[in-house]
């Protein structure tokens, strides 16, 4: 797989445009350029007065062939866009999405050319089925995270389930070891490839196991396990996944985990790898003064040492799914967190279908950060 960054030089307007093969949408209406993350909420969002615009807004970029990452297949990455998205390459239409805080995904093989134009409508308009649609937080409308290009050979990790990393890692700690199982999801083998899993201490591999392709799953052990142990000492462990055909290395994943155990005593409250450990913390939100929740890597990272300084050592992560830079930030400091979704405030009886979906986007896209001990609905 490769990944590029797409966040530059994008243009946009929140002028009503029609969106048709043949024609480019800079024809019509006034445009500006900008680099992402943005949204158009940044300061009405934020004044008090509730009026704050909700609606439908364009983005514009243009995509030559001999920009496209290197692949058999290419892919374009939204890791926000709030909180509908309907995306166009060469004005027909590619995929649609709701739910504004969760990562998708869309192949755009097919519809490319030498030349081509990306359009993104993003709506955040009120509706009956997308949540949220009532609460006590702005809903800033933009692409608001990262967009990224993806180049993948046909045989490769699973890019289309639910924005998932297309490895699960699920380790369970049995006394003074752990048993670790690894699950890869593929698309497109032969079934004559082999996947290599590693379990990596820093720079050094201590497991490693050789699988076909057609199984891609795996049980290992780590012996005299480093315990991922809250802010004492949130130990990460590395997973590495290689596919491969004949030597030949086709797709690879690396994804981070941790190794605890942890129980939810009504008596003794939160216990972590069988000792009582104490849960102090704070709710937090993702938009910052005239921003929104267009934020910085910087401000993630200010906003965790703010939290440390407290002497926190929990997080709810509200309303909805954050930055999967800021997760990584919590393994890291071993912050203990609440995970949860926007089912909040007002039941949509339309919304049902939204709540599932982005609940699975949730767990798929989180599931294998070790600070995350719950998933909330609310």
């Amino acid at each position: 797989m490769v990944k590029m960054n797409w966040n530059q030089k994008w243009q946009f307007t929140k002028d009503s445009v029609a969106v048709s093969e043949g024609s480019s949408v800079l024809a019509k209406g006034s445009w500006e350029e900008l680099d992402l993350p943005h949204t158009w909420n940044g300061e009405d969002g934020q004044d008090g007065g509730n009026d704050y615009y909700r609606g439908t807004c364009y983005y514009v970029k243009s995509l030559k062939a001999s920009e496209f990452p290197e692949g058999d297949e290419i892919y374009i990455e939204f890791e926000g866009a709030n909180s509908s998205a309907d995306l166009y390459v060469n004005g027909q239409a590619a995929a649609h999405h709701d739910g504004g805080y969760s990562t998708w995904r869309a192949n755009i093989t097919g519809l490319l050319k030498e030349d081509n134009e990306i359009v993104v409508a993003v709506d955040n308009a009120p509706n009956d089925h997308v949540y949220p649609q009532m609460a006590d937080f702005t809903f800033y409308g933009g692409l608001y995270r990262n967009v990224n290009l993806i180049g993948v050979k046909k045989a490769r990790f699973d890019l289309d389930y639910y924005g998932g990393p297309g490895i699960a890692v699920t380790p369970k700690v049995e006394g003074a070891d752990a048993k670790v199982r690894v699950d890869a999801y593929l698309t497109g083998i032969s079934g004559t490839e082999k996947v290599t899993f590693s379990i990596w201490d820093g720079d050094q591999v201590i497991a490693e196991t050789i699988v076909p392709a057609s199984e891609a799953s795996a049980e290992m052990e780590i012996v005299g396990v480093h315990l991922w142990n809250g802010r004492k000492d949130p130990h990460l462990y590395t997973m590495k996944a290689v596919l491969a055909e004949s030597g030949a290395e086709l797709d690879s994943r690396e994804v981070r985990f941790g190794c605890r155990t942890y129980e939810i005593d009504p008596e003794r409250g939160f216990i972590l790898n069988g000792a009582e450990y104490p849960l102090h913390g704070v709710s937090r939100h993702q938009d910052r003064p005239k921003k929104g929740n267009a934020i910085s890597r910087a401000d993630h990272e200010e906003d965790i040492a703010l939290i440390m300084e407290l002497g926190a050592t929990t997080i709810r992560l509200a309303h909805y799914q954050h930055d999967q830079y800021f997760y990584d930030l919590c393994d890291e400091n071993g912050l203990v967190i609440w995970a949860e979704i926007p089912y909040i405030s007002r039941h949509m009886p339309t919304g049902r279908e939204n709540t599932i979906s982005q609940m699975k986007e949730l767990i798929t896209q989180n599931y294998n950060h070790p600070c995350i001990v719950v998933w909330g609905l609310s």
